[in-house]
């Protein structure tokens, strides 16, 4: 018989002392409750803890008819997105998805990021259309109710704002401050292929040019391929009709392509044979590179990861502590994630758990025994295509800092002695 692995050997170890540690857990919480001067030495308020029955089970609870929609409990009210405001409107334009308090990869739709640039219209469904007209044999006005018709799709995938973060804010506290301007969901609607192919496009059809029906009338040119492939005409999300702050009625969701291509309140597709070149792809969301030129289009998300527990604000304990975050890519699927424990030295793999869907978050996790010293912890996505994510010193090196997007570096978090976690860069 083998004899096991250092590695192995390591881990029944770990295992062994996190259990035993449990027992004696559970064996002094039985000492306290049978100990009369223990009880007696309770602090107040301690009424409701073993082997006191608790005031809740004393009296019927809420009855479910007094909330017609369902709401979290008043225990996790600080569960909440972190709104921005505009420095030019004075106004909120974008607010943050609190990732360090998500579990799995789902975001519930009342703390889904949000990014608009002219405000959020009121749009009555009933009065919706969607014109698609240009390069086609059919040009057509759509109403909501012809675009449901269509048969329909749920897929799981990303959304992320290009600017998540800004080169220039890497200094957040938290891991929904510095990019939660991604979030995940599940997203129906019909296949946008399905709706072209039955307006006939032409063939000389090279690009799609999507129009909102909000106040900035926020354009952007798709490529036909993309069209093709798996865009999407998308009117519900996570099992509801989409928020107002999330395109109501109507978007379009290009998984993988940076968030502002996905636009919101979709009211008009014009087919051409070249891009618009609108404000929003010629003076905003291109990179400007270190020789001056700007690259002409980002649509593609790279790779990202970043743990989200322990990480900024959270404190921990020596001993064992779970190593749990989110990793995503525009490219397809997570193929592998790193996590160092040592600021970089060395590396290991985690955990992915399950599902492993293409364009969409993927919960990592990694059991880590912490020994009180102070250290940094990173973690680090490869996808399916080979795409390493890089260190913000290395995207530096290819991209200098005078772009403001696409940044998907790695984010490091600093653990002092004392277990308290912050953002490990810090600003000069």
């Amino acid at each position: 018989m083998k004899s096991k692995s250092r590695v192995e050997a390591t881990k029944s170890s770990t295992r062994r002392q996190f259990l035993a540690a449990g027992s004696l857990a559970v064996g002094g919480a039985a000492a306290f409750a049978a100990s009369g001067d223990a009880l007696a030495a309770q602090p107040a308020g301690s009424e409701n803890l073993p082997p006191n029955v608790p005031e809740w089970m004393k009296q019927p609870g809420a009855d479910t008819g007094t909330e017609p929609y369902g709401q979290p409990s008043k225990f996790e009210k600080s569960i909440v997105r972190t709104l921005k405001k505009d420095t030019q409107q004075q106004t909120s334009s974008q607010s943050y998805t609190p990732l360090q308090d998500i579990d799995g990869i789902i975001v519930p739709n009342g703390l889904f990021y949000e990014r608009h640039h002219g405000g959020v219209p009121e749009i009555d469904p009933a009065q919706h259309r969607l014109m698609i007209h240009g390069l086609v044999e059919r040009p057509t006005v759509f109403t909501m109710e012809d675009i449901k018709r269509y048969p329909s799709e749920s897929r799981i995938h990303f959304l992320e704002c290009a600017g998540n973060p800004p080169y220039t804010k890497i200094y957040a506290k938290t891991a929904g401050e510095l990019v939660g301007l991604a979030s995940c969901c599940e997203w129906t609607g019909v296949p946008l292929k399905t709706v072209l192919e039955d307006v006939w496009l032409k063939p000389e059809a090279k690009w799609v040019i999507a129009e909102g029906a909000d106040g900035a009338a926020l354009t952007r040119s798709i490529p036909i391929e993309k069209c093709l492939e798996d865009a999407m005409l998308v009117y519900s999300q996570n099992g509801e009709r989409l928020r107002p702050a999330q395109g109501y009625p109507l978007r379009v969701l290009l998984p993988g392509f940076e968030g502002n291509m996905n636009v919101k309140w979709l009211r008009r597709l014009h087919v051409t044979n070249e891009p618009i070149y609108s404000r929003e792809e010629t003076s905003r969301y291109t990179d400007l590179m270190p020789d001056g030129k700007a690259r002409k289009f980002t649509f593609m998300m790279e790779a990202k990861s970043i743990i989200t527990r322990p990480s900024g604000t959270h404190t921990i304990q020596p001993g064992f502590n779970e190593i749990t975050g989110l990793a995503w890519t525009g490219r397809g699927k997570v193929a592998k994630v790193d996590v160092s424990t040592d600021g970089g030295k060395t590396w290991q793999v985690a955990k992915l758990q399950e599902p492993v869907l293409t364009r969409a978050f993927t919960r990592f996790r990694l059991p880590w025994t912490w020994d009180g010293k102070p250290t940094t912890i990173i973690s680090r996505v490869t996808d399916e295509t080979g795409y390493v994510q890089p260190s913000f010193e290395q995207l530096k090196d290819v991209r200098g800092v005078n772009g403001q997007y696409h940044n998907n570096a790695t984010w490091p978090w600093k653990v002092a002695e004392t277990g308290e976690v912050t953002n490990a860069h810090v600003q000069a």
